[in-house]
C-alpha cells in the first residue's frame, strides 16, 4: 500500500503543516518515525489513496498484520484466442510478498467456448484473481496490469461495456474483487511489457501447462 505522509510542525509557537509525496506504507513508518524523533513533529497521519486516514498506531497495526499474509501484489494477465478453432490460451503472473520473501507465481490455462479475444482477456484476468483467492489474499491493494486496452478502460470506467458478452465478464470479476476486498490500481502496458503472461496465454495454446511458484530476490526499498 502506498500512502501520503502528513505531519504538522511545531516550533516556538509556529505550526506548519507538511505533506509528502506519495510512498509505500513501510517508507512513511520509517519517515514518521524520524520524525516524532526530532521532538518538533505535533502529529502525524497517513492518508491512503481512498482519502482514509491512518494514525501512527494504526499504522503499526496493519504492517504487523500483513507480515505474515501475501501483500505487494502485483499481476499481469493475457488473453490469448485462435480464431480457427475458437479455443483460448489465458495467462497469469502474480508477484507478492510474504513473511519477509518475495514470490512469483506462474499459471496458464486451456479453454473453449469463448467467443473472442477480448473475452480471454477478461478470462486471464479472472484465472488471476481465482489464484490471489486460493493464496487468501484478502483487504490489500492490488496492482492489476494488462495489455487490454479493453479490459483496463471498462474496469476504470474509462469506457462503457457495450458488448453483453464482457458486461458478464466485468461483473463477474468485479464481484469477486469486491468479495475478497481487493483495491485494485490498474495499469495499461505495452504489449511487450506483458510478455511474460503473453507467453503463458501461447504456451497455454500450444498445449504446454505451466502452474509454479518460486522464491525471487526481494527488491530493496
Amino acid at each position: 500500500m502506498k500512502v501520503i505522509v502528513e505531519w504538522t510542525y511545531k516550533s516556538k509557537g509556529t505550526e506548519m503543516i507538511f505533506r509528502s509525496d506519495e510512498v509505500l506504507a513501510e517508507q512513511a513508518m520509517r519517515i514518521a518515525e524520524d520524525l516524532e524523533r526530532t521532538g518538533r513533529t505535533k502529529q502525524v497521519q497517513f492518508i491512503d489513496r481512498f482519502d482514509s486516514s491512518w494514525t501512527v498506531k494504526e499504522m503499526k497495526s496493519y504492517l504487523k498484520g500483513i507480515e505474515t499474509e501475501p501483500h505487494h501484489i502485483v499481476i499481469y494477465f493475457d488473453g490469448g484466442f485462435d480464431l480457427t478453432t475458437k479455443a483460448s490460451g489465458l495467462g497469469c503472473v502474480i508477484y507478492y510478498e510474504q513473511s519477509g520473501k518475495a514470490y512469483r507465481l506462474r499459471k496458464n490455462a486451456f479453454i473453449e467456448g469463448l467467443a473472442s479475444n477480448n473475452e480471454a482477456e477478461y478470462a486471464a484476468l479472472h484465472l488471476c484473481l481465482q489464484e490471489l483467492e486460493l493464496l487468501n489474499v484478502h483487504h490489500v491493494p492490488v496492482r492489476i496490469i494488462g495489455d487490454s486496452r479493453v479490459v483496463i478502460n471498462h474496469l476504470t470506467e474509462e469506457w462503457p461495456v457495450m458488448e453483453q458478452g464482457l458486461t458478464g465478464w466485468a461483473d463477474r470479476i468485479e464481484t469477486k474483487m469486491k468479495d475478497l476486498g481487493i483495491q485494485p490500481e490498474y495499469e495499461l502496458v505495452s504489449r511487450k511489457a506483458n510478455g511474460e503472461a503473453d507467453r503463458l496465454a501461447a504456451q497455454a495454446l500450444n498445449g504446454i501447462e505451466i502452474t509454479a511458484t518460486i522464491q525471487i530476490e526481494k527488491e530493496s526499498k
